[in-house]
């Protein structure tokens, strides 16, 4: 492909009068087609059709008079559901564009569906809309299926392999439950009303427990008349509980959203409306084996009662006597009780009477410590005294060996300057400077006349 695919080709031209290249050409005529043509759906029949091996999809999209070349991509098939073939009439939303490297105008399709649908969706989702917005899905007006059904009703084409699948199924099921089928086209011009019709003849007889609408599958167009307001509105006023079961799994229609339940398909409809016999049968026999047993263990739980009624059931004169006995037993048991009780008290109070007699003081032994105590305690002082005096006395003539008193009283002096700071050397004095002398007794002032060192 031409490398200049973002490239502006018309202003890429300088001179529209000289040549250009038929890449240069096919650039120009793709961007115009691009830039003029929007995004648009495209209604047409398939021809040529062709699937490449990488997955992409190509084809003619053709009417009475013309022919576009089209192109699906791979990525872009994954939203069909439904396999496009040469003959079909369809509707395609694409982008106009030019194929470069052939000079081929073509169409690249970004959705298909075939044609008429994109109306029918359209008529399916304002019908839809507007029930919904009546009420007619709300959950509170929609009917509980009965558990068991002693006659099911279907609404069906007689023909319909679905009426077969649905009486297999109840003939399996629950062979003894009477059947009435309403016929009424499930397709085709007038279904919707003579659908309609049966279910409004359902509801007016009232002779089933439960009806079964249902039909096999289908395309949309097939099961439209499903989605028919009529139909819609007689399953709405059905005065006896409706079970849709339409198409297949994926099929839904509006009738489904009206019922009173849906089944993906006509035989589960079936097989919700009725109970599995060979279930029933099980469940009644475990049900008998458990009344039974539950039989047994009440006649046993009698039978035990009887006995124990029977030990006490008695003679009256027996039952005084044995009154009596159990009477002096008692009162032999109340004189003990009461005498042990006196002699129990009798042990506690003479305990307690030791005990206080040992916890009482000896005042005399406590007076003769303590006095004891006291001559302890002054003879402690008095040594106390006489150590701290002999200390003092020896701190005292330590501090008077070291005191500078005693040195002058040797004959020593303290020389000052006249700030009063001490002169320790000689070279600390000028000639003439005044000092002070100061001796054991008296201070002097004296001039130096000359140092030694």
């Amino acid at each position: 492909m031409n490398q200049q695919f973002d490239v502006d080709a018309s202003a890429a031209i300088q001179d529209w009068n000289a040549p250009i290249s038929v890449s240069d050409l096919n650039l120009l005529a793709r961007q115009l087609i691009e830039q003029n043509i929007p995004l648009l759906w495209v209604a047409g029949e398939i021809s040529n059709l062709t699937r490449a091996a990488s997955g992409h999809l190509y084809f003619s999209l053709k009417d009475a008079r013309a022919q576009a070349r089209c192109v699906m991509f791979r990525h872009r098939m994954r939203y069909l559901d439904w396999s496009p073939a040469n003959g079909m009439q369809v509707e395609v939303r694409a982008r106009p564009t030019l194929y470069e490297a052939r000079g081929e105008f073509q169409l690249g399709v970004e959705f298909m569906r075939r044609a008429g649908l994109g109306a029918l969706y359209e008529a399916f989702a304002r019908l839809k809309a507007r029930l919904e917005a009546e009420g007619l899905f709300a959950a509170e007006r929609k009917a509980p299926l009965p558990s068991f059904a002693h006659r099911i009703g279907v609404v069906t084409s007689p023909a319909a392999a679905a009426l077969h699948d649905v009486l297999t199924t109840l003939r399996r099921r629950m062979p003894a439950v009477p059947i009435i089928v309403y016929p009424a086209s499930v397709q085709g011009e007038g279904a919707a009303e003579k659908l309609a019709a049966a279910i409004e003849t359902a509801s007016a007889r009232r002779e089933c427990d439960v009806l079964i609408l249902c039909r096999g599958g289908g395309s949309i167009e097939d099961l439209w008349a499903f989605n028919e307001e009529c139909v819609a509105r007689a399953i709405s006023a059905c005065s006896v509980p409706l079970i849709c079961g339409v198409g297949h799994e994926t099929d839904i229609t509006i009738a489904d959203f009206v019922a009173d339940a849906r089944a993906p398909t006509p035989t589960a409809a079936a097989e919700m409306v009725s109970p599995n016999r060979v279930d029933l049968a099980a469940r009644v026999d475990a049900l008998r084996t458990r009344l039974s047993r539950a039989l047994v263990r009440r006649l046993e739980r009698r039978m035990q009662q009887v006995d124990y009624l029977a030990r006490r059931l008695a003679h009256p004169g027996e039952r005084i006597r044995s009154q009596q006995q159990h009477l002096a037993h008692l009162h032999a048991r109340l004189g003990r009780s009461g005498f042990h009780a006196r002699r129990q008290a009798e042990l506690h109070l003479t305990a307690a009477w030791h005990r206080l007699g040992a916890a009482a003081p000896d005042v005399a032994s406590l007076q003769a410590r303590c006095a004891h105590q006291g001559w302890q305690l002054i003879g402690a002082m008095q040594q106390a005294q006489e150590r701290r005096g002999l200390s003092l006395t020896r701190l005292a003539a330590h501090l008077s060996a070291l005191s500078p008193q005693r040195v002058l009283e040797r004959g020593y002096a303290i020389v000052a300057h006249s700030d009063g700071g001490i002169v320790r050397a000689g070279a600390d004095l000028a000639l003439g400077e005044e000092v002070t002398l100061t001796f054991a007794r008296g201070r002097a002032q004296a001039r130096i006349s000359g140092t030694r060192s």
